[in-house]
């Protein structure tokens, strides 16, 4: 599994890496299995999540287990900071926001993802 914990600032934040996958859906989607097992685990509404999926592409099958992730994760998210999403993958990307109800934002930088992130 490449995700992982990490802090900044004294928080901890979970870190999905989905980074480099490129066009590997299995890849993706055995990473998103996962971390859905470790957000899950966590106490409601107190994960912080930063998503990157800079170089992975998002097809049909990683954007609906994706979709299925999220609703099953979004009780346990208090934060989601996205990396590597531009073009088609924002549109996709907001599409899975308003279906899941979980919000997401957006980063080209991972400092000021985590600065996001920290900050209440």
């Amino acid at each position: 599994m490449k995700s992982t914990w990490q802090e900044y600032k004294g928080r901890k934040i979970f870190y999905q890496n989905f980074s480099g996958l490129y066009y590997n859906s299995a890849a993706v989607i055995a990473e998103l299995n996962e971390v859905q097992e470790i957000v899950t685990g966590q106490p409601k509404d107190s994960v912080l999540v930063l998503t990157d999926l800079r170089d992975t592409q998002v097809g049909g099958d990683v954007l609906s287990a994706m979709n299925a992730a999220s609703a099953r994760t979004k009780d346990f998210v208090h934060k989601t900071a996205v990396l590597g999403v531009t073009g088609v993958k924002r549109t996709l990307g907001d599409m899975l926001s308003r279906l899941t109800g979980q919000p997401l934002m957006y980063f080209d930088n991972e400092i000021e993802a985590r600065e996001w992130l920290v900050k209440e």
